[in-house]
């Protein structure tokens, strides 16, 4: 109990689409965004210079106040039990799930079993030459269950991931670093009253050189990486600091983002330099790191092996294809991420429940979210290396906004009880004075002579006429705040609106035809999403599709057209006769 919400690697919340998952989270009633924002030391929204679908929030945190907001969190939520021990065995009968078996030799028995098992089955951890069984630093792996299911006719395999060393913070010249310091006007991540965390702690950055390169190149020979201890796939777009300078060996530096763990304490993760080489050729590169001269270490980074289940094996509940009632949750099912384990510990919680008390499952489109291209493309394509979530999985990313993720999901977390009616009422409130005000600015006109010196310096060229609002917002960098400040009425009309309302009306002008042309795509892909493929489905009976599709669609047994289109390996052409055997 003591490690509830324990951050295993960085001390951070967010980042590109990881914020907008942390967001819907938050927006169907989750806690993650909450204890995120009562526990955030920097606030940043990244990829402001890109359009709006582009930005993502991201938090540094206190990482030993998060673990204590969600320990305090889970202590006050109602009918919520907490039992310490690990768990050996599921307790099982003709194919459905009963129970769990503790080491204790406790029965526990429940309708409905929820594995979210992280790092620690059968898991690995490597420094250097040296191996020890453990989920994370000083912690037990779990052993028991990978043999349990893979006996039951479950498939399993092994990944790898590894975290970078620690030091301590009193060691560092920070002097030769570059200050890194979060928004001046930073926001939050929940839809809630949260509180903005006005003072913040600073983060820097420094680089990697040669020298560092050839002394890490020094413990290659130890590296369980390279001498073939490690078997599993580690996560492709966060390497270690070894994969990088073997992979890109062209380049002579590599960014190293120093972030404090906490407010009060002196520890520091050195974010870009997750390693598994001995812990003295770790410490020796660390030293010739540009304000690293007299670091002194807490603890070696070290590599970590462990089991997971293809996520192929589930129906897009979470729940297992072969278990009934067993939903399978987090880096279990191939994932990397704090955020992408909270979103399908979420919806593994919310489809266990519903399928207990006989209520209407919960699938998100991947229309409708992250979460749903997430669980979408874990379920339908499976994955070989531990999956990321990146705005680029995302094809209709500019519909998935996380300024939006309130209008998109609070009704669904509403109709399932998580979202009270007053916070439902803010929402609709919310889409009602943004639609107020873009329809506001079609109406109101704005003097030239008021608006030249303004488009004056903001670079953008001035108008020869008087204009509606409307059409100035429409200009690149010409925002709603830039007009507020030289249009009275558009200022008496946004005086009592708060910076949210008034951000998602300009949005909505400024993409308005792009929403269009995007809802009308939806619209189309839709018409195979809604068109449903009975679990029974005989594909044998379809000579004319290929062999490849059919031994996949049968692998996968698809719910709908739309996610046979999407399984690796089944063809267009595979999914036209399909759709005719379907309308028949």
């Amino acid at each position: 109990m003591g490690t509830i919400a324990q951050m295993s690697c960085n001390p951070a919340m967010g980042g590109v689409a990881k914020g907008q998952i942390v967001r819907e989270v938050d927006a169907m009633g989750g806690y993650s965004g909450i204890i995120s924002d009562k526990s955030t030391i920097q606030f940043r929204m990244l990829n402001k210079s890109k359009g709006p679908a582009m930005w993502s929030p991201r938090a540094q945190i206190d990482r030993m106040r998060f673990a204590e907001e969600w320990r305090l969190a889970l202590e006050r939520t109602p009918n919520l039990d907490i039992w310490q021990d690990s768990v050996v065995a599921l307790l099982v009968k003709d194919n459905t799930v009963y129970g769990v078996k503790t080491s204790l030799g406790i029965e526990i028995e429940s309708t409905a079993v929820v594995l979210t098992n992280g790092t620690f089955l059968n898991g690995v951890m490597h420094i250097g030459e040296k191996k020890f069984g453990g989920g994370r630093t000083a912690e037990r792996a779990s052993t028991g269950i990978t043999e349990q299911l893979v006996e039951l006719g479950m498939e399993a395999g092994r990944m790898k991931t590894g975290t970078p060393p620690r030091v301590d913070g009193r060691s560092l010249d920070y002097s030769k670093m570059e200050e890194q310091w979060g928004d001046e006007n930073p926001n939050k991540f929940s839809f809630t009253d949260t509180q903005v965390s006005k003072d913040q702690r600073c983060c820097w950055i420094t680089y990697t050189n040669n020298e560092v390169h050839e002394t890490l190149k020094e413990g290659f020979e130890k590296s369980p990486m390279f001498t073939g201890r490690i078997k599993g796939l580690g996560p492709r777009y966060c390497p270690s600091i070894e994969d990088k300078i073997n992979r890109f060996a062209e380049r002579d530096r590599h960014q190293i983002f120093v972030e404090p763990e906490g407010w009060n304490t002196c520890e520091i993760y050195v974010n870009g330099f997750s390693t598994s080489l001995p812990e003295d050729i770790q410490l020796k590169a660390l030293h010739l790191i540009p304000g690293f001269e007299k670091a002194k270490m807490f603890r070696p980074g070290y590599a970590i092996e462990y089991d997971f289940f293809p996520p192929t094996q589930l129906s897009l509940t979470l729940e297992t294809k072969l278990i009934n009632n067993l939903f399978l949750a987090g880096q279990i099912n191939g994932t990397t991420g704090y955020e992408e384990a909270a979103c399908q510990g979420f919806m593994a919680g919310i489809n266990a429940h519903q399928k207990i008390n006989d209520k209407q499952e919960l699938i998100m489109k991947r229309s409708d979210s992250y979460i749903g291209v997430l669980i979408d493309d874990l379920v339908t394509k499976g994955t070989e290396e531990p999956y990321r979530m990146f705005t680029s999985r995302a094809e209709h990313r500019l519909l998935l906004r996380q300024d939006n993720a309130d209008i998109r999901l609070s009704p669904t977390g509403h109709a399932l009880g998580l979202i009270s009616d007053e916070r439902l009422e803010k929402v609709n409130q919310k889409v009602a004075n943004a639609d107020a005000l873009v329809k506001f600015t079609k109406s109101q006109g704005i003097d030239m002579v008021d608006a030249n010196p303004m488009l004056e310096s903001l670079g953008s060229s001035a108008l020869n006429q008087n204009v509606k609002i409307h059409s100035l917002i429409g200009r690149p960098h010409v925002g709603l705040q830039d007009i507020i400040k030289v249009s009275e009425p558009l200022a008496e009309a946004t005086k009592n609106l708060d910076n949210e309302t008034i951000e998602q009306a300009e949005i909505k002008i400024k993409y308005e035809s792009y929403f269009e042309k995007e809802n009308e795509i939806v619209a189309k892909m839709l018409k195979m999403e809604d068109k449903e493929i009975k679990m029974d489905f005989d594909y044998n009976k379809i000579v004319s599709i290929s062999k490849e599709a059919r031994e996949k669609l049968f692998k996968i047994k698809p719910r709908t057209l739309g996610q046979a289109s999407r399984i690796s390996g089944v063809s267009p052409s595979d999914i036209s006769v399909l759709m005719v055997y379907i309308n028949k």
